[in-house]
C-alpha cells in the first residue's frame, strides 16, 4: 500500500492524504456562495426605504398662514406735503420825503385797512396846502365876479372865461397839496400783520423808501404738488384736511388748481385756502394736505405682505382653489400709519401673510388660518 503521506523523492512535500486539505475548500467554496447570494439579494429584493423618503419629501407641503379678508367701503384721499404762503404780502413804501415825527405800530402787530403806521414831518407840506387853499378862494372870488359883471353887460365873455381858467388852475392845485399832505401819513393797505417795521422816530426817509412789510395771512394758502394722474380727481372748491407742522389741524377748500404742469416735475400746482382770523397761523408752515377724492371697495392688509411679481408689478399671493398660490397685482388706493387699502383682489380672498416668500404662484401650500385685520376702526 502506497503511503501518501511518504515524502517526496524530489524534496516536496505534499498534503494530499491529510483531513483538513478538502475541509478548506470546501468553507472557501460556501463563502463564496454566500457573498454571490448577497450581493443577488439586492438586485432581487431592492430595499424599499430610499423610496419611501422620496415619496414622504414630495408630498411635504409649506405651511403658511392666510387671513381672511372682505372687502370694505374705503374714502380715496389724495395726500400731499406742502407749504403756507400768505394771501398777500406787500412792502410799504414811503410816498413823502422828510424826517419821521411819529410811529403808531410795532413790528408783529395787526392792522387794519387804512391804519396809520408812522407820520412825515408835514409842516412844509400843510404851508403849501394853504397858500394853494388861499389862491383858490381868489380864483373863486374873481370868476364870481367876471359871471356877474357878464350878466350885467359889463365883462366880456373872455375875461369869465380867463377867470374859469384860473379857478381850474387853482383847484388843481389844492388837490396836489391836499395829496402831498395825505402822503406824510404812512397808512397799511390792506389788513394784515406787519412783518418787518424800519421806522424810527427823527429817522429821514425820502420818496419810495420802503419803511415796513404787511403780510396778509387770511386766508392762508398752502400750496401742493399734485402729480398729473391724480389732477381729474380734484376739484375747485373741494373740502381739504390740512394738518400743520405744529400739530394743529385745520379744514380748508381747493381754491386754484394750475394749468400748466412744472416742466422739471410734470406735476400741478394747487392752493388750498385755510381760514386764518387776525393771522394766527404764520405763513411759512409746513402742512400735510388730505383731500377726499371719492370712494372704492378694498382690502386694508399690512404693507409687509406685499410681493413682487415677475415683472416686478406689485402685488399679493393668495391661496384659493385646491390650496393652490395665486399671484394678484394690486393697487394700493390708501396709506395709513396702520395699513394700507389695495384694490384689484375679489371681493372675499384668503391672503396669504406668512410664508409667502417660500412659495410660488402655483405652488400647493398647507394654508393655517389667521385672524383677521379689523378694518372699521382703519376707515375712520
Amino acid at each position: 500500500m502506497k503511503d501518501d503521506n511518504k515524502p517526496d523523492l524530489t524534496g516536496r512535500l505534499t498534503f494530499a492524504g491529510d483531513a483538513g486539505a478538502g475541509r478548506s475548500k470546501w468553507i472557501a467554496i460556501a463563502l463564496a456562495l454566500l457573498l454571490i447570494g448577497w450581493m443577488g439579494s439586492g438586485f432581487v429584493l431592492p430595499s424599499q426605504e430610499p423610496q419611501d423618503t422620496a415619496a414622504q419629501t414630495a408630498s411635504r407641503l409649506v405651511t403658511v398662514a392666510v387671513m381672511p379678508s372682505t372687502a370694505d367701503d374705503v374714502t380715496l384721499v389724495l395726500t400731499a406735503e406742502g407749504q403756507s404762503i400768505p394771501d398777500r404780502a406787500t412792502g410799504i413804501r414811503a410816498e413823502a420825503g422828510g424826517q419821521i415825527t411819529d410811529v403808531l405800530v410795532a413790528r408783529g402787530d395787526f392792522v387794519t385797512a387804512g391804519q396809520e403806521i408812522g407820520r412825515i414831518d408835514a409842516e412844509t407840506t400843510r404851508a403849501q396846502f394853504l397858500q394853494a387853499q388861499t389862491s383858490l378862494d381868489q380864483a373863486t372870488r374873481d370868476f364870481d365876479n367876471a359871471v356877474a359883471l357878464q350878466v350885467r353887460g359889463i365883462a366880456t365873455e373872455d375875461r369869465v372865461t380867463q377867470a374859469r381858467a384860473a379857478k381850474a388852475a387853482a383847484e388843481a392845485a389844492v388837490v396836489a397839496a391836499q395829496e402831498q399832505l395825505d402822503n406824510t401819513i404812512i397808512r397799511a393797505p390792506f389788513a394784515g400783520r406787519l412783518n418787518d417795521l424800519t421806522l424810527d422816530v427823527g429817522e429821514f426817509v425820502s420818496n419810495n423808501d420802503v419803511v415796513a412789510e404787511v403780510v396778509d395771512n387770511d386766508p392762508l394758502t398752502v400750496v401742493i404738488q399734485v402729480p398729473q394722474v391724480a389732477l381729474s380727481r380734484i376739484e375747485k372748491g373741494q373740502m381739504a384736511e390740512v394738518q400743520f407742522i405744529t400739530g394743529e389741524t385745520r379744514m380748508g377748500n381747493v381754491g386754484f388748481i394750475g394749468s400748466n404742469a412744472d416742466q422739471q416735475t410734470r406735476t400741478f400746482r394747487v392752493e388750498v385756502q385755510v381760514e386764518n382770523p387776525d393771522s394766527v397761523m404764520p405763513a411759512g408752515l409746513s402742512a400735510r394736505v388730505s383731500i377726499p377724492t371719492g370712494q372704492a371697495r378694498g382690502h386694508f392688509v399690512s404693507p409687509a405682505i406685499l410681493s413682487l411679481g415677475i415683472n416686478g408689478e406689485l402685488g399679493i399671493k393668495m391661496v384659493e382653489e385646491d390650496d393652490k398660490v395665486a399671484f394678484r397685482p394690486i393697487e394700493i388706493v390708501r396709506a395709513q400709519p396702520d395699513g394700507i387699502w389695495i384694490t384689484g383682489l375679489s371681493e372675499t380672498a384668503d391672503i396669504i401673510t406668512v410664508g409667502q416668500g417660500f412659495v410660488s404662484a402655483g405652488d400647493r401650500v398647507d394654508p393655517r388660518p389667521v385672524a383677521p385685520q379689523a378694518t372699521a376702526e382703519a376707515n375712520q
